[in-house]
């Protein structure tokens, strides 16, 4: 059955549609089964992974408000090798739609329920807010992954983040986990970086990813040519950092099923 990993960070500007597009592809080339799904309006997910937004004839609003099974909204051809369900602009109008629907808050986690046995990863990338399209994909999630800058401000709000995704738990999700936290566009240079990187795992502790995505032009470079990192460039640092990143979700995902068995 498919983990479902929500990405999350209500702060913008933190690499979040980044680490969902490269560890999606990522995830890919390990030879896994992988859906990405882009709840984000601004369907930049959707343009990383070589789809035009403005040119798909279906995205999430197909799937939250008219019911559309998963298999007709999909798209199985992109640059990352893995399928996707797009965002565009329509989202927007997906959200205010959800106010008026019975169970509002379980519309993503019900649509998905058909397809968790077909994928072995299903992640989720979503607005920089707390919305009603975030709180469908806390609904769906078996866990958050939450990428932050090594700043003082990412700090305090992450510490903010957290109390709401527990909130979110006891709401809708009691299953709901902690995935990781993952460092992203980190410079070891900057000593301000390495100082709030020391603190994050003092306080977060093995929930701090080992793995650190490293500020990288490649990274950057690679959403305007519609490919991950590493088709783009796969001999970059960024790409290299994101592939180690899948390897360190499969062991732990490895890990906590044996401990179950």
């Amino acid at each position: 059955m498919a983990k479902v990993i929500a990405i999350a960070n209500q702060k913008g500007g933190v690499g979040k549609t980044t680490t969902a597009v490269n560890v999606a592809a990522s995830m890919a080339a390990t030879k896994r089964k992988v859906l990405l799904i882009d709840l984000d309006p601004q369907g930049n997910a959707t343009m990383g992974s070589g789809i035009d937004k403005y040119e798909v004839d279906s995205t999430c609003y197909e799937l939250l408000i008219e019911d559309k099974p998963v298999q007709d909204v999909v798209i199985t051809e992109t640059s990352g090798k893995y399928d996707l369900i797009a965002g565009n602009s329509d989202v927007t109008a997906a959200e205010i739609k959800l106010m008026e629907v019975f169970a509002r808050e379980l519309r993503l986690r019900r649509a998905l329920e058909p397809v968790r046995d077909y994928y072995d990863y299903i992640f989720i990338d979503c607005p920089p807010s707390l919305s009603q399209l975030t709180v469908n994909a806390m609904a769906a999630a078996d866990s958050v992954l939450v990428p932050m800058q090594c700043e003082y401000y990412a700090l305090e709000g992450l510490t903010a983040l957290m109390d709401t995704i527990k909130k979110l738990a006891s709401v809708v999700n009691p299953d709901l986990k902690i995935e990781g936290v993952l460092r992203t566009m980190y410079d070891p240079r900057n000593r301000l970086a390495n100082d709030v990187s020391e603190q994050l795992k003092r306080h977060f502790g093995e929930q701090v990813y080992r793995t650190v995505i490293p500020r990288n032009v490649r990274l950057a470079e690679a959403p305007s040519f519609g490919a991950p990192a590493m088709y783009y460039d796969k001999s970059s640092t960024g790409a290299k950092a994101y592939l180690a990143l899948a390897g360190e979700i499969l062991r732990r995902r490895n890990k906590t099923l044996k401990e179950a068995s």
